[in-house]
């Protein structure tokens, strides 16, 4: 017996073979059976977003039922103790199991107060995210960043930039004025609030200088004094005379800045103008001179309208009331007025009463009249 064996590479199903229909068949049969892909109606679709997680790795749709993915913590924010679960399944129903937020945001380190300053929390909160404030106190300015923000520095969080100071204010030496001088003259410059106190030479003739305008200035902060320095020279005024009337106050032979005299008129006179003046930076009297004027001085009658006022109305000026300097009625007048009264009501009453008396006087004799004129209207005459 001849025995032959088929050759490598032969074709599966030769064409010539009675069983190449069957072999045909049994690919196709074959190849049905292999894993079909998923259809999408029949998987989950894409895994949810979290504001804290993220998916692990790249996100792979669509997953049949039974799959599972896993979460991990963005940058910034970290697992919450205790833990909560991180990965889901996707559900016979074509969903996924649901999850809470597992992750916190992460904590940036508590900021350093300046000295002389503080920090507010905006937030109230140190979490990834929020700000702080720096300010300063008063006198003191802010060198650096004002606000800073909790933000990502690698894998964790810190703040933005590093904490400011607080720098005291400083002023420059005040001006120098002439025939004068400030208390401190050594000094570069002069911290907030820092004083200086102004003076005036002694004087080089017979005459002192006077010193015109503050004498303490105070620095403000950033070159700024509180006000401008003052002057230093002679203010003199003239000796005061009041024409029929006197000093009574402030006598001297010499009137300089801010002297007062005061002043009265004599018997059979009164002052017209302040009883008070003063001598003024501009070696004048402030205000000027008063004058005495002979006789009594007139008297103040005049008198303010009277203010009437009702609720929920503003008050409002009456000038139709009677002055208030009116002297109210008398007693025996307000008799006199009450007798006139009742005298005139009396008479009034009288003469009513005559006129209706008349009136029906004279009606009954009309009355009667008639009467009489009827009853001979109606008497038949004798027959002969």
């Amino acid at each position: 017996m001849t025995a032959s064996c088929a050759r490598r590479g032969a074709p599966l199903c030769r064409p010539e073979s009675h069983f190449s229909s069957w072999c045909s068949v049994g690919i196709l049969l074959g190849a049905l059976v292999l894993p079909l892909p998923v259809s999408p109606s029949d998987a989950c679709g894409d895994p949810p977003r979290y504001q804290s997680m993220k998916l692990k790795g790249v996100a792979q749709p669509p997953y049949s039922p039974g799959a599972t993915i896993e979460y991990e913590c963005r940058l910034g924010y970290k697992l919450k103790r205790p833990p909560l679960p991180t990965s889901a399944i996707c559900q016979a129903n074509n969903t996924w199991t649901p999850l809470q937020e597992a992750c916190t945001r992460k904590l940036c380190p508590h900021p350093v107060e300046p000295v002389n300053g503080a920090v507010q929390h905006v937030n109230e909160t140190l979490e990834f995210g929020s700000q702080v404030h720096y300010v300063c106190n008063e006198g003191y300015n802010l060198i650096g960043t004002k606000i800073l923000y909790c933000e990502l520095d690698g894998e964790n969080v810190n703040w933005s930039d590093n904490p400011p100071l607080c720098e005291v204010m400083r002023c420059r030496p005040p001006p120098k004025i002439q025939n004068g001088k400030y208390s401190i003259t050594d000094q570069e410059d002069f911290r907030y609030g820092e004083v200086v106190t102004y003076s005036c030479d002694p004087a080089n003739g017979p005459d002192e200088y006077s010193l015109v305008g503050e004498s303490k200035l105070v620095c403000s902060g950033n070159d700024v004094w509180s006000s401008k320095p003052p002057e230093c020279k002679v203010v003199k005024c003239k000796y005061p005379v009041l024409e029929n009337g006197r000093i009574v106050s402030g006598f001297g032979s010499k009137f300089y800045y801010k002297a007062m005299v005061v002043f009265e008129c004599v018997p059979g006179f009164y002052l017209s103008g302040n009883n008070t003046i003063v001598c003024g930076a501009n070696s004048t009297w402030e205000p000027a001179i008063p004058k005495c004027i002979k006789g009594s001085k007139p008297a103040i009658t005049t008198k303010p309208p009277r203010v009437s006022s009702s609720p929920g109305h503003p008050g409002t000026t009456d000038e139709s009331q009677p002055p208030e300097d009116v002297a109210p009625l008398g007693g025996g007048i307000i008799a006199v007025i009450v007798i006139v009264t009742l005298v005139g009501a009396g008479i009034v009453a009288a003469g009513l009463f005559k006129f209706l008396h008349t009136r029906k006087k004279r009606k009954a004799e009309v009355s009667a009249t008639y009467s009489t004129y009827q009853s001979k209207s109606t008497t038949r005459p004798e027959e002969n």
